[in-house]
């Protein structure tokens, strides 16, 4: 047969068939994530609803307590102009004025207990060898972390680089610098740059006054959403609050070797900021410096945004700082970088030398976030 009678091969009229295996796996993908985005919508449905009946609900207080509430962090604070308006949220940042009888430590108040000896039955100092006593408290909407520290003269501003802030220096992690530092102890501290997003420059520079072992290395911008205040410690280990933010001329007269701005002030001279502790500033986390009459420093760390700890107020800590008898404190940064840590020297809580973190921060973070001053506690000499 010649080539030209051969019979092509016939082509098959029926497509080949798919894998029943891939049909179904794709189903199985489409299915369960339009499921997901059905959750996901429910839930922003009802987080809406919910907020909105306490926003426009029948409670003043529950609605100033939760426009404070999302006011303070910087990712949220754009949330309550949407249901109640601008010039609420402003009625309520800007609350009663109640005026206090000081607005600055008063340093003859406070008296530093150098090499005082104390007998066995008092000295609350016996089984703690470093110095620094850690106790923790639970109130109705909050765990708090309260770190006693002995020596005031161990307590100083750490800061994130030596060269000169700028916003392409990052800031470090308290992880980070407790470890650089040699410190026993670390806390957070003032107030820095936070447009509430996730950029490298996001805690990389102060805002306000920031004085570092004797100098001033910041004296720029201040605390956001209006907050005024200022924490730091003398030459003489005297903690001195004042309720506005201090200036450099100031400071320099007060002789500050180590501070930085944040607010609102709580306690001035045994006087409670009525002001502060009146106002709906909302369940977040928290951390506030203060000192005793006898100089010892107390450090408040308030864990919130998880479901066992919401958070606290300002008369949360005010209380707490009341009950360790501070006559001074002051608010400092909150939210997301209240972080406290401790070197456990003696082993008490594990291995002796490791740095534990003796709070837990918000389930929405993973670690501690970068931020350019913090209160550290170096070893006693």
């Amino acid at each position: 047969m010649s080539k030209n009678n051969q019979v092509p091969e016939q082509t098959s009229m029926h497509p080949k068939k798919k894998k029943k295996g891939s049909g179904l796996l794709g189903r199985i993908i489409r299915r369960f994530f339009l499921l997901l985005f059905t959750v996901i919508v429910l839930i922003l449905a009802a987080l809406i609803l919910a907020a909105n009946l306490v926003f426009n609900g029948p409670s003043t207080a529950a609605q100033e307590m939760l426009t404070m509430t999302l006011l303070e962090p910087s990712a949220t604070k754009w949330i309550p102009a949407l249901f109640i308006g601008e010039e609420r949220v402003a009625e309520i940042q800007n609350g009663k004025s109640i005026a206090m009888a000081d607005e600055e430590t008063d340093i003859n108040q406070v008296i530093i207990q150098k090499n005082t000896a104390l007998t066995s039955s008092t000295n609350e100092w016996a089984n703690y060898p470093d110095g620094i006593r850690i106790e923790d408290r639970a109130g109705s909407t909050y765990n708090a972390h309260i770190m006693i520290v002995r020596n005031p003269a161990q307590v100083y501003t750490g800061i994130s680089t030596k060269s000169g802030f700028n916003t392409s220096t990052p800031g470090k992690r308290l992880t980070e610098a407790i470890e650089e530092e040699g410190a026993i102890a670390a806390v957070n501290a003032g107030a820095f740059n936070d447009d509430g997003t996730g950029g490298s420059y996001v805690g990389s520079v102060p805002e306000g006054l920031v004085y570092s072992e004797g100098k001033c290395v910041w004296s720029t911008g201040a605390p956001p959403n209006g907050i005024t205040g200022f924490a730091g410690f003398t030459k003489d280990d005297i903690l001195v609050v004042s309720k506005d933010n201090m200036g450099k001329a100031r400071a320099e007269e007060l002789g500050i070797r180590d501070g930085c701005c944040f607010g609102p002030a709580l306690i001035i001279n045994g006087e409670i900021n009525m002001e502060a502790y009146n106002s709906a500033s909302g369940l977040n986390p928290r951390t506030a410096i203060g000192q005793r009459a006898d100089g010892a420093v107390i450090i408040v760390c308030i864990d919130g945004r998880q479901p066992g700890s919401m958070g606290g107020t300002y008369a949360d800590v005010i209380n707490i700082m009341v009950e360790y008898g501070a006559v001074n404190a002051c608010n400092m940064d909150g939210g997301s970088s209240s972080v406290m840590l401790y070197r456990d020297t003696t082993g008490r809580y594990g291995t002796a030398g490791e740095v534990r973190m003796m709070n837990s921060y918000s389930l929405l973070q993973s670690k501690p976030r970068r931020m350019p001053n913090y209160w550290l506690v170096r070893p006693a000499q």
